[in-house]
């Protein structure tokens, strides 16, 4: 595995700006170390590369701005290709260089480094993926699934499905399908649907796609014979797109086909266009160049030639993706920063604190150049997700549209299936729940 080699180049140009930082091959002491995984390759590559670029960006933007309090970042890519295997040998390559904490960037690759983080003390950031029961964090110390969980966006969807009928109670009777990714991160939400197809009395039926998703021609065949009300999409990658394919050569209205936000995403539907429609999706974040944020990273970053992809990739769901889980893993240090001493490097200890004390309010989400787009994350001992809101944007034919409501899972449907899934963890793992002091140390 090597540093990808987009990261070196930018680099060596902000040695004569010295305004940037390096990646680890130069890294320095006082500089705070970043693995950044990525997989710029393969078929989950469109979607991977601009949540990368997303990432690179806002640590050039950080450094070109001062730093976390004076800290600069450095930082290293490592090519993953989406494996798993590929995965935890940047993992284990990349931890010797203190690393501050690790985004893995794939569920798979989160279930192998679940076990490994608290032996190597490097906290996981599990940004709307990773495993759902990891929000408990009285069991997974080291584990943030920061703002939702394939759960909370399971609980999201089928709550905006019983508002478009008219109330939960109307979804009974009707009939939803899952097409899903036959892995890890598409089987994860299973649970929590069955939980609501029992509570409301709907049918769920459940159709695997093999990864990567080319081939859905016999799935889409079983859509069109089983005529369901609903369907819903936990894909990735070129799995969405064709997905969307299949939809309109089936006959499937785009209206009744809604999707994870790892399905509602420019590369998803670029390819399809105006077919694609009346098709909506979850929007975990904000989308659009118009943010303070966005405006100030073009300028600063981007218009001094240092932008890590296209100009015009900035602002795209994905990119805003990568760029927000980078943004709260820096919160996250300076956070740490307040308890540990300010302007000093912090310690994969000291930065699982902060993840654990986070208090992104309304001013603080202002003062980072996103009023008004996210909602507010704090996070606790207990509660390692910190938020699950959420809304819902729709495909026009030509860009995506948000829509205005806002849905929070369901504590009382979610909170019983966490610690329940947690508890088994910990019995399997004959681990302990962290006590009072534990939760203040």
């Amino acid at each position: 595995m090597k540093s990808k080699a987009i990261a070196l180049v930018a680099a060596l140009a902000a040695f004569g700006t010295g305004t940037l930082s390096a990646p680890a091959a130069a890294q320095q002491a006082n500089e705070q170390f970043f693995p950044l995984l990525v997989y710029r390759t393969g078929a989950y590559a469109p979607n991977g590369t601009p949540w990368a670029n997303g990432k690179q960006d806002y640590v050039k933007y950080v450094n070109a701005t001062g730093g976390i309090n004076g800290v600069k970042i450095a930082w290293e890519e490592c090519e993953t290709g989406y494996a798993t295997d590929k995965g935890v040998e940047c993992y284990e390559r990349l931890k010797s260089k203190k690393s501050t904490v690790i985004d893995p960037q794939a569920t798979g690759i989160t279930f192998a480094l679940t076990d490994k983080a608290p032996v190597d003390k490097i906290p996981l950031i599990t940004l709307g993926y990773g495993l759902a029961a990891s929000q408990d964090g009285g069991v997974f110390k080291w584990n943030f699934p920061l703002m939702g969980s394939y759960w909370t966006a399971a609980d999201a969807l089928i709550q905006h499905l019983g508002k478009k009928e008219g109330g939960l109670d109307k979804l009974k009777g009707k009939k939803i399908a899952l097409v899903y990714h036959d892995s890890p991160f598409g089987k994860e939400p299973i649970p929590l649907l069955q939980k609501r197809a029992q509570m409301h009395g709907f049918e769920l039926v459940l159709l695997p796609v093999t990864a990567p998703g080319v081939e859905q021609k016999a799935t889409w065949l079983q859509v069109r014979q089983q005529r369901p009300d609903y369907t819903l999409l936990w894909g990735w990658g070129v799995m969405n797109s064709t997905a969307l394919k299949e939809a309109v050569a089936t006959g499937y209205p785009r209206e009744k086909l809604f999707g994870v936000w790892w399905s509602g995403a420019e590369p998803d539907v670029k390819d399809v266009g105006a077919n694609a429609k009346g098709y909506s999706a979850l929007a975990l974040n904000p989308h659009g160049t118009d943010s303070p944020l966005i405006k100030d990273i073009l300028k600063k970053v981007h218009d001094g030639g240092q932008g890590s992809g296209p100009r015009d990739e900035v602002g795209s769901v994905l990119y805003m993706r990568g760029l927000i889980i980078q943004m709260l893993a820096v919160e996250a240090v300076r956070t740490a920063q307040e308890k540990f001493g300010k302007g000093k490097v912090m310690t994969g200890e000291q930065v699982r604190w902060g993840l654990e004390n986070l208090n992104v309010d309304e001013k603080r989400i202002a003062e980072l150049g996103l009023p008004g787009l996210i909602r507010p994350i704090k996070t606790t001992c207990t509660d390692h997700m910190g938020s699950t809101a959420v809304r819902v944007h729709s495909w026009d034919g030509t860009t995506w549209k948000m829509q205005p409501d806002w849905y929070e899972a369901d504590k009382s449907v979610i909170d019983p299936l966490v610690k329940e899934a947690a508890d088994k963890y910990a019995a399997d793992k004959q681990l302990k729940r962290r006590d009072a002091s534990d939760c203040n140390a």
